[in-house]
This record gives structure tokens, C-alpha cells and sequence, in this order.
């Protein structure tokens, strides 16, 4: 039964897989907290680098996660995951949610169940991202990428239509629904655990930068820009791109693999601000930095629009180069001075975890 009451339907949240904690699964973990009697379905499950929360959940996962090495290399199964979907079986669900970034919507339900599906995003490597995902691949899936994905995106585009009610995670992804399946969302931002943040009585003067460090995110651009000002700037986070960036990065540049949550936390509160120059769909990092009382620096594309507040909780450049970024720091700079810690943990607080809550709630209730 969902929390509040108003529902005994029975609930089935179908994920696209579980090999990481990231956004994607942190969402699920808060559908559970909503819907703790839920049962879960997904393509491939590695128990091994799930958080106790989703351990301890009923996770039902498809013929896909019995294939070799399918917890490694999950992605190459993608042409398989339609027909694994389609092949669940969710005749005794009520509300079926699914959580779509790679194939989940694909599932057929009965035609009284009401099918929801929050979108962390249209499947990149099938749609916007395909040349750059085409590019990096090996050569023999290189030359296989053009028939199987074209297959893919029309099935992409046909599932769906046996949604019943979409939900983007930003107004990003809202526009993305509607280009890349014609149909209008609802915006229900991820929740983020602001509350775990606070302000520090003093910040250092470096600027912080978190994430993974692949070409996506753009890292090359932070370190190509603070190599050029020479203000000093912290990164966190590994990737296929660390030694490159490392070997580029002049001594102003610090480098962390990784911190614990104590550290990270500490790391946020004390930064002068955060740098964010990727083009994110939504972006729970500039969140975090915000209830942690700090300005960010944001690529002005993506989900950054949803929460930075230019002028008030941070900057935005509109070109991801290095001049743009350079400029934009600079005005972080002047902007300093009347910046009042208190606007951004006012702004962050919009994407507690309990508004995510409500807003999911009365969705479901109006669905």
C-alpha cells in the first residue's frame, strides 16, 4: 500500500538495471519508501554494487542478467531487452512505474493498470548521443550500431504509446520526451537528501568539481579553463579521462579519486564555488552544492536551468569553451562579495526528498 493511504493498488516498478548506485537508483529507493510493498523488475541485477535498500527489496530480474557477464557488459544485450521486457508478466499489478533512462517502459500491462513512466531520459545512446556513443565504441559493434539501433529506436518510439502518463525529471527532459516521442510530461524533479547538507563557517579559496571524469561531463573543459586563470580548483571523481586530464593540468589543479561522505560533504561546504560544465538532465551535484550554502558555475543548458537561480544561487556560460567558463568565473568573482549562503539553501530545499513525495503522490492519485 502506498504511504498515505489513498491507494491499496498493487505496484510493480520496472528499472532499466541495476549495476550502479546512481540518480536512477536512488529514485527507485524513494518509489519504495512510497511503495514499500512493491515488487521490482529489471534487466540486469548485480547485488554487489547495490545500496541495503534495494538489496532488501523483491528485485526480479529477466532472462537477460542469466547471460555471460551480462552485469559487465549489460549493454550489448540492449537488443534483447525489448523481448525480455515484453516478456514480463504483470497481469496482478495495478499501477505499473516504470523508471526509464536504458529499456523499461517496453512492458505490456493489462488494459485497466495504469502504466507511469518517470523518465531520467529518452535513451541517449539511441537518440542524441548515437554518433558520439557510434564514435567511442569498438570497431565490430561500430559497424553493428546502424541496423540494430535503427530496429531499437522504432521500437523505442512504438512502446511509447503503452505509457499512460509520462513524468520527466526536468523541464530538459520534458522537451526531450516531446521531440523524441511526441508526448507531453509532467515535471517531477529526482529527490536529493539536501537535508544532509549544511553551510560551513568558512570556505577556502578553490573551486570544486565532482563527477565522472569521461567526455560527457566535460572535465577537460574545467582544467583547460583554471590552467588559463590559474585559480585554484579541486576535482573529484575517476574515468577514462583522469590521466589525460592529470598529465594536462597545471599544480593549481588538485586531484581526488574519491571521498567519503563525510569528506565530500565537507568538500561542498567549503569550496568558494561549484563548476558544473556538462550538459546534465537534470544534475543532483549543483543541488548538493547549493544546500551546502555554495554558488555553482553551470553550463546554461539541461537540467542546471531547473535549479541554479542565475544571478541569486549561481552563474551560467553559454558555450562549452574554455573562454566562456574563464568569463563565467570571473563574474563568480564580483558576484562573491553581496553572494548571501542562506538564497541557496533556500533554493535547494525545493528538491527535498518530500517534495518529491507529494508531488509523485498526487500524480499517481490524479493517474
Amino acid at each position: 500500500m502506498a504511504r498515505g493511504g489513498f491507494s491499496d493498488r498493487r505496484v510493480a516498478i520496472v528499472h532499466y538495471w541495476f549495476v550502479s548506485m546512481r540518480g536512477g537508483e536512488r529514485v527507485v529507493e524513494r518509489l519504495l519508501h512510497l511503495f514499500p510493498d512493491a515488487d521490482i523488475f529489471t534487466n540486469v541485477y548485480d547485488p554487489s554494487k547495490m545500496s541495503a535498500t534495494l538489496n532488501r527489496a523483491p528485485i526480479k530480474a529477466g532472462f537477460v542478467n542469466r547471460l555471460p557477464f551480462a552485469n559487465r557488459f549489460y549493454q550489448y544485450y540492449l537488443p534483447l531487452m525489448p523481448m525480455a521486457l515484453e516478456g514480463l508478466d504483470l497481469t496482478a499489478y495495478d499501477l505499473v512505474i516504470s523508471s526509464e533512462s536504458g529499456p523499461a517502459k517496453g512492458v505490456i500491462t493489462r488494459p485497466d493498470t495504469t502504466h507511469l513512466c518517470y523518465c531520467h531520459s529518452p535513451m541517449r545512446y539511441l537518440w542524441d548521443h548515437y554518433h558520439q556513443y557510434r564514435a567511442e565504441a569498438p570497431s565490430l559493434a561500430r559497424r553493428a550500431m546502424p541496423l540494430m539501433y535503427h530496429r531499437l529506436r522504432q521500437w523505442d518510439v512504438s512502446s511509447s504509446a503503452r505509457v499512460d502518463r509520462f513524468v520527466a525529471n526536468s523541464s530538459f527532459i520534458q522537451q526531450r520526451i516531446r521531440k523524441v516521442w511526441r508526448r507531453e510530461s509532467d515535471v517531477i524533479h529526482p529527490p536529493v537528501e539536501t537535508g544532509l547538507f549544511s553551510p560551513a563557517d568558512e570556505v577556502s579559496d578553490s573551486y570544486l568539481w565532482v563527477g565522472q571524469m569521461v567526455p560527457y561531463k566535460r572535465p577537460d573543459l574545467a582544467v583547460e579553463a583554471f590552467n588559463a586563470n590559474g585559480l585554484p580548483l579541486t576535482m573529484v571523481g575517476t574515468g577514462s579521462m583522469l590521466k589525460r586530464l592529470r598529465a594536462m593540468a597545471k599544480p593549481n589543479i588538485t586531484f581526488i579519486d574519491h571521498l567519503d561522505f563525510a569528506s565530500l560533504r565537507a568538500a561542498y561546504a567549503n569550496a568558494r564555488a561549484f563548476i558544473m560544465t556538462a550538459e546534465e538532465d537534470f544534475g543532483i551535484t549543483p543541488v548538493e552544492s547549493m544546500a551546502s550554502g555554495r554558488p555553482v558555475v553551470a553550463f546554461g543548458r539541461g537540467g542546471a536551468k531547473d535549479s541554479v537561480v542565475p544571478g541569486r544561487t549561481g552563474l551560467f556560460f553559454d558555450r562549452q569553451e574554455p573562454e566562456a567558463l574563464i568569463d563565467a568565473v570571473q563574474q563568480m568573482e564580483r558576484f562573491l562579495p553581496d553572494y548571501n549562503p542562506e538564497w541557496a539553501v533556500q533554493q535547494a530545499s525545493k528538491f527535498a526528498p518530500e517534495q518529491f513525495d507529494r508531488k509523485f503522490l498526487e500524480t499517481v492519485e490524479a493517474s
